[in-house]
């Protein structure tokens, strides 16, 4: 069987453009800094491709706090902008928590800087 899987990987086109020697080196990982109090540090994300509800939603948005790991799951449209975004986090996070010292967001800079 070890022979057939390296027959098969070492023709298959895709298995050669993914080896780890094709791929940069990914650099050094940066701690991030310790939260002291809850909502003080949250982290974000989305979850897209789902089924329209009867308001139009396609997406949830994920907004978690670092410490306690509690989260909200504000159901959005996929065509939000950054400004339409920014509402609807002051409506739903910061009226109930206040504004974080940081914010972990991995959908880019342009966006975080919009947002």
């Amino acid at each position: 069987m070890k022979k057939y899987i390296a027959k098969f990987v070492a023709k298959c086109q895709n298995c050669q453009q993914v080896k780890y020697e094709h791929q940069r080196h990914a650099s050094l990982l940066q701690r991030m800094p310790i939260p002291e109090w809850k909502w003080e540090r949250i982290a974000m994300d989305f979850v897209v491709g789902l089924p329209k509800t009867l308001g139009k939603f396609d997406s949830i948005w994920v907004v978690v706090d670092r410490v306690t790991k509690s989260a909200h799951f504000i159901p959005i449209r996929i065509d939000y902008n950054a400004e339409q975004l920014a509402k609807v986090y002051v409506k739903e996070i910061v009226r109930l928590h206040g504004v974080p010292l940081s914010i972990i967001l991995h959908r880019g800079t342009q966006f975080t800087s919009k947002f």
